[in-house]
């Protein structure tokens, strides 16, 4: 715990040091959790999780002209959580604890994770950005093809976007038009000869009731311009009583030739009812073998086609519930999020979850098990409570 609590010290003291010379900021979120589990597969008949999360903020403006950001992460896990992130940590992906070092107490383990840290210099037609930050792209609401440096899971819809290592130039000829360019350093952070680096630009135009997004990078991978991975993106979405959207991006590897299983495409639409008491979504993924979603190339999934549907009732300003269904239609496998979310008081929201992964094997035991039955995440049912409190 020494070297947590240095850290920590450390942080606190290079954040509180801009009380200097200039004005700063601070918010944040305390998120507690805990969970319940039906095991499936190698996973106990039952467990449960405990996990402390904490995000603080800091933003500090430098005269009027320039403004440096900065956040941390605080966890502390037991139970399911530590024990996921001991083996998403074992495969260096999958949880804010398994990118970073952590301690083990004598209940817990502990981390602290840097999650932002950059500076944004403002001008009458452009800012400019460096450091730790996020560059998101596409306006797709569910799986987020075209934000192919973090793509998007409807199964994990708390999780926090990541952020990259770069420099983003952003703009503004037109006060509706956003002109981008940005790079990023690569995936591996032990790389020294730029392999895996990304460059690339973004172009917005947004009208009343419609926006569109269009997006090219190139990815180097070997010596030379003719190697590497182009990635060539369109997003689309529109107000016209319904809500739609569009969300393509294909991404082309000049060594393997990639063919239309580069292609990763999402349409959508959502609506409300009632005066906005009921909202309904529908959103679906043709996943391409190698494209931005596909596992093992940035994204999650191993299929080709997703349906997202959900149904969300506002009962009154403090309390409303969804029902979501993420769909594999290839394989004909589904997992119910339940959720219910009720605010105790300005600024604290309690939420209960409930994910039930189903596939044909459930219902009949002929061993034909989907990429979401129960078998993947290891749980036939899992049960959550959180209180998620903002300061």
């Amino acid at each position: 715990m020494k070297r947590l609590s240095t850290i920590f010290i450390l942080a606190l003291f290079t954040i509180n040091s801009f009380h200097l010379f200039s004005q700063v900021s601070f918010s944040g979120i305390l998120d507690s959790s805990v969970s319940f589990q039906a095991g499936a597969g190698d996973s106990p008949d039952f467990s449960y999780g405990i996990e402390e999360y904490a995000n603080l903020r800091m933003m500090a403006s430098l005269r009027d002209r320039a403004l440096v950001y900065g956040s941390i992460n605080l966890i502390a896990a037991a139970g399911n959580y530590a024990a996921y992130a001991k083996e998403m940590a074992s495969l260096g992906t999958g949880s804010p604890l398994s990118s970073t070092s952590f301690v083990t107490g004598d209940s817990y383990i502990a981390a602290i994770e840097l999650e932002r840290l950059y500076f944004r210099i403002n001008g009458d037609f452009a800012d400019f950005d460096g450091g730790l930050f996020r560059i998101p792209f596409g306006y797709s609401q569910v799986w987020g093809p075209s934000d192919f440096l973090n793509p998007k899971n409807p199964l994990k819809p708390d999780a926090r976007p990541r952020a990259v290592l770069g420099l983003g130039l952003s703009l503004y000829p037109l006060d509706s038009v956003k002109m981008l360019l940005f790079t990023a350093t690569a995936r591996d952070p032990f790389l020294r000869t730029g392999n895996g680096t990304i460059t690339g630009f973004s172009i917005d135009k947004h009208w009343d009731r419609a926006s569109v997004q269009a997006l090219y990078s190139f990815e180097v991978q070997k010596e030379g311009p003719r190697w590497g991975i182009f990635r060539a993106g369109l997003s689309v979405k529109a107000d016209v009583e319904i809500g739609l959207v569009m969300d393509a991006l294909y991404t082309y590897s000049s060594e393997a030739n990639t063919g239309l299983d580069g292609l990763s495409l999402s349409m959508g639409a959502d609506y409300s009812f009632f005066n906005g008491d009921l909202i309904v979504i529908a959103e679906y993924l043709y996943n391409g073998e190698t494209s931005s979603t596909a596992l093992g190339y940035g994204g999650e999934f191993s299929n080709n086609n997703y349906l997202y549907t959900s149904l969300t009732w506002r009962f009154n300003d403090y309390t409303n519930a969804s029902l979501a269904l993420i769909s594999g239609l290839d394989d004909v496998s589904f997992t119910p999020v339940i959720t219910l979310n009720h605010d105790l008081f300005q600024g604290a929201t309690l939420t209960l979850s409930a994910q039930i992964p189903l596939d044909r094997d459930v219902f009949t035991g002929n061993g034909k098990r989907g990429e979401l039955g129960p078998m993947l995440p290891g749980y036939y049912a899992l049960l959550t409570t959180g209180l998620k409190m903002r300061f």
